[in-house]
């Protein structure tokens, strides 16, 4: 006769081996997903970067008019072939520069970032004047629409 051995296996044991095994598995697919590049990435990248380099402006100097409060401004935007050249307002006056004082540093900040050859998509807005900036981030935006070269 053969002799039946039985091995006791307590269930405490069987059920914390099982979610140790499982999160070790969930933890390796995650480390994979994470560090793994993607091809669809790669793809979006190259697109964005040729989208930059093709897009072309009609040389030119073009205006945007933005209210601010009761005053209207005229915001000058001027452009050659291939960057912004300057960007200014006509008709500054000096009690808009009174009422509204970050108006003035905020577009030459614009300015110097836009002539230094970033996208304007791509300029971070200061906290302390974030609703000045978006409003003459638009305002350039509404210039530049007007710029863009037909193909």
């Amino acid at each position: 006769m053969s002799k039946t051995k039985i091995v006791v296996l307590q269930m405490k044991e069987l059920v914390y081996t099982g979610i140790f095994v499982g999160l070790g598995i969930l933890l390796i697919i995650l480390l994979i997903v994470m560090f793994y590049p993607s091809s669809d990435e790669e793809a979006a990248q190259a697109v964005d970067s040729s989208s930059v380099e093709t897009n072309t402006y009609t040389p030119g100097i073009y205006n945007s008019q933005m209210q601010l409060g009761e005053t209207t401004l005229n915001l000058e935007v001027v452009v050659d072939e291939s960057q912004i050249k300057s960007v200014s307002f006509v008709n500054l006056d000096d009690s808009v520069t009174t009422m509204y004082p970050l108006v003035k540093p905020s577009l030459e900040y614009l300015e110097e970032e836009l002539v230094a050859g970033k996208a304007i998509d791509e300029i971070t807005v200061n906290e302390k004047s974030k609703y000045t900036q978006t409003m003459l981030i638009d305002g350039i935006k509404n210039a530049l629409s007007k710029a863009k070269a037909k193909n």
